[in-house]
């Protein structure tokens, strides 16, 4: 298995191309679905259950412009999935070029652990975190919304602004004192 690659092949006119990796699929169709529907610019959505991708389809596969990384509060083994994945990644991605999606954070049953693991995760990445509503289309749509920002950014499709300068703007810092004990 070989590492994704940012660089390794040329973009096409006009086209966006986005891989959402999710291990359990819930919101990643309807994520995809919502995307495609874009008339400014043609977006291409790979799905995938976890890294690294089949070999066998490499040379057919398109440049992937952004990476999404869609974690299910509720699971722990969504956030294992993610994280195991992560090395399958060459490190040029992490210039602006991934970015993780968090569903289920409003939900009473989820560890706070597991929430501080996520912003740890994507603040030692410097990546951006994105929080979605998953359970009704506005969610969808909003989450597309944000989604479609970052893509076009990280495609080369927005003039004088680069996936690096956006990822700076918005990545995900960890407060100084997550690692202290809450009083709730």
């Amino acid at each position: 298995m070989s590492l994704l690659k940012p660089f390794s092949k040329l973009p096409g006119l006009n086209t966006a191309n986005i891989l959402l990796v999710e291990s359990e699929e819930q919101f990643q169709q309807s994520l995809a679905d919502a995307l495609v529907e874009e008339t400014a610019v043609t977006v291409n959505v790979r799905l995938a259950k976890s890294l690294p991708l089949p070999m066998e389809n490499k040379e057919s596969r398109p440049r992937i412009d952004l990476v999404v990384f869609i974690i299910n509060l509720t699971s722990e083994l969504s956030f294992q999935s993610a994280e195991a994945s992560l090395k399958y990644l060459d490190p040029g991605y992490f210039l602006g070029k991934v970015c993780f999606m968090v569903t289920n954070a409003r939900n009473a049953s989820v560890p706070t652990e597991r929430l501080d693991a996520v912003r740890k995760l994507a603040a030692s990445l410097h990546c951006p975190l994105l929080f979605a509503e998953d359970q009704t289309p506005d969610g969808v749509a909003n989450a597309t919304e944000r989604l479609l920002t970052i893509l076009k950014v990280a495609a080369g499709l927005v003039p004088t602004a680069t996936a690096l300068y956006l990822s700076n703007l918005t990545r995900c810092t960890v407060p100084p004192d997550i690692d202290q004990p809450s009083f709730d």
